[in-house]
């Protein structure tokens, strides 16, 4: 059994909805959110699903506008968490913020979630902020966490060879 990552579709928004709700039951998307996200693609979104012998087992998007992008969202079924399948649905948003010439990646994730936080930093990512009582209604914050894509330039008409 492999796992294949291809674009989601408004085919796929059924199951994706039903996985969404199993994996984030106090603060699922709704069908119509989804489906809201996908209308605003390729403009602004780029959505993905994982599928492994025809049935989805995890999504992922990402929203993208002049140089910053945020991650939406990453959902993967639990029985198959620990197989890199959240790692390579990460890995297909970061190649499309570099495709996108995105500077930055954003993204919020409950402060609850150390798995999830682990695999953030693995790729990257550091802590910016904290949103406090940003998951509804449990009340649980969000850490805010930022990736910078694109080394930051010195002061102009200073390189290295001149420090």
């Amino acid at each position: 059994m492999s796992v294949e990552l291809r674009g989601m579709t408004e085919a796929d928004l059924g199951a994706v909805h039903a996985l969404e709700q199993v994996l984030f039951p106090e603060d699922a998307w709704s069908e119509r959110m989804l489906r809201d996200e996908l209308a605003d693609q390729p403009r602004t979104r780029h959505y993905v699903v994982a599928e492994e012998d025809g049935e989805i087992v995890g999504y992922a998007g990402l929203a993208a506008a002049a140089d910053q992008a945020d991650v939406q969202t990453i959902g993967v079924r639990a029985d198959l968490r620990g197989r890199g399948i959240g790692a390579a649905l990460l890995t297909e948003l970061l190649d499309e913020a570099v495709r996108r010439g995105s500077a930055q990646v954003f993204l919020e994730v409950r402060a609850d979630n150390d798995p999830a936080r682990r695999l953030y930093e693995r790729f990257g990512f550091v802590r910016v902020g904290l949103r406090r009582r940003y998951y509804q209604p449990s009340g649980v914050d969000a850490v805010v966490m930022c990736r910078e894509m694109r080394p930051k330039k010195g002061p102009v008409g200073f390189t290295r060879e001149d420090a």
